[in-house]
């Protein structure tokens, strides 16, 4: 991700912050940081593209701690996520900002998990509240949460919640904030239903657009293997095996795949473990913990982990299925190059419609995809790529 020339010191940020960024070694704020940060301590409305990785989390985090009053037990700040895995992870960065200041606690509210454990969060009076949209109404309407004196709302990956048919919940908790001074749109996309909030309830919005160019973009090497649909799994063992690769995510499309392969790897030995929106959620939460910190080698999953997992190391990321949409691609090779770290992304292809849909990725993120032969011994070479046929001329 690309940095801008002036420093989180310049930004008028206070000691505290900047202790807390120091222990964390950023040492410039990114472009959609050096942007947002300024316009939010000025309690403007934003709307900001940009593409994954490049840093949302702190462009509006930093800001709206520092707006915090710690002397108040309201809830002051409010950020809703689309899926819990987001929002786990929103709550753990804010509480690596949060080292140096006293008496500001941070929530996180879910579904799929026990409301009681969340009613006790809220008993502690946090000044600021990560949530997805179903699991706060849920709360509002138990009474446990008040949203009256929330100053900023922030909608991360708003196209993604929008989508996911949201719209109606997130309308109704904006309406409810009745003392808002500010609201931020951070997404990868600017769709439809994005512009229509916007123009709802955002005034003399600043917007912000960070072009994915090519220094924006984690350093990520991609290469595509051809196999038969019935070699896949064994290609991927040897893959992980023979490469040397420490920390890694396998995608699949299908729950179904994603818990197979998974009880696959776990018979020849490997350290593996799967998520999935079939598994319960303290299991997904004692797996992506495992994986975060070191524990687990392997994590298989669908995309509802592929946007959330902010895990600085992963070595390599594996499609073993191609993803139907251009974007989750996109998603899924973003968890690898991450904090200037060079990372690895490897395709399988098991037909002709995964060569194509992967050619129309390429394309569509302007991608380079090397495709590779991996030998029986581990060893890797260039596929050679064929020239297509001239077509024959017809003599009448």
């Amino acid at each position: 991700m690309s940095e801008s020339t002036v420093t989180f010191a310049e930004l008028g940020l206070s000691e505290a912050m900047l202790k807390a960024l120091e222990k964390k070694e950023y040492g410039y704020p990114t472009t959609i940081q050096a942007e947002a940060i300024p316009v939010f301590l000025a309690w403007k409305d934003v709307i900001a593209k940009a593409p994954t990785g490049t840093g949302k989390t702190f462009a509006f985090g930093i800001p709206m701690i520092e707006h915090i009053d710690p002397e108040s037990q309201d809830v002051q700040g409010l950020i809703l996520a689309p899926t819990r895995e987001l929002a786990i992870q929103i709550g753990d960065e804010l509480r690596g900002l949060l080292t140096y200041f006293h008496n500001i606690r941070v929530a996180v509210l879910y579904g799929g998990s026990g409301i009681g454990a969340q009613i006790k969060q809220m008993e502690r009076k946090p000044q600021i509240v990560v949530a997805t949209p179903g699991r706060l109404m849920d709360h509002y309407n138990r009474k446990t949460i008040r949203l009256d004196k929330i100053q900023t709302v922030v909608l991360d990956e708003a196209d993604r919640m929008l989508d996911m048919g949201f719209f109606k919940d997130v309308t109704k908790i904006i309406e409810k904030v009745k003392n808002r001074k500010n609201l931020g749109l951070f997404s990868a996309t600017i769709s439809q239903e994005v512009m229509t909030v916007s123009w709802m309830y955002q005034r003399d919005e600043v917007e912000i657009t960070v072009e994915p160019q090519k220094e924006d973009r984690p350093d990520i090497a991609q290469y595509s293997l051809s196999v038969s649909p019935l070699e896949k799994a064994e290609t991927t063992l040897r893959l992980i095996r023979t490469q040397g690769y420490e920390r890694v995510i396998i995608f699949c499309n299908t729950k179904h795949m994603c818990q197979r392969l998974c009880d696959e790897f776990q018979r020849a030995g490997l350290d593996c473990e799967c998520i999935h929106g079939d598994i319960r959620q303290n299991l997904r939460e004692k797996t992506m913990q495992r994986y975060r910190s070191g524990k687990l080698p392997i994590l298989i999953a669908t995309d509802v982990a592929s946007r959330g997992i902010d895990v600085d190391d992963v070595d390599c990321v594996v499609n073993f299925d191609i993803p139907a949409e251009n974007e989750y691609y996109v998603h899924r090779i973003g968890r690898t190059g991450r904090a200037k770290r060079k990372g690895v992304a490897w395709s399988l292809l098991g037909n002709f419609p995964d060569k194509a849909k992967l050619d129309e990725i390429a394309k569509f993120s302007d991608y380079h995809i090397k495709p590779m032969i991996l030998g029986a011994d581990g060893s890797l070479t260039e596929e050679a790529v064929q020239a297509p046929k001239a077509p024959r001329k017809r003599f009448r």
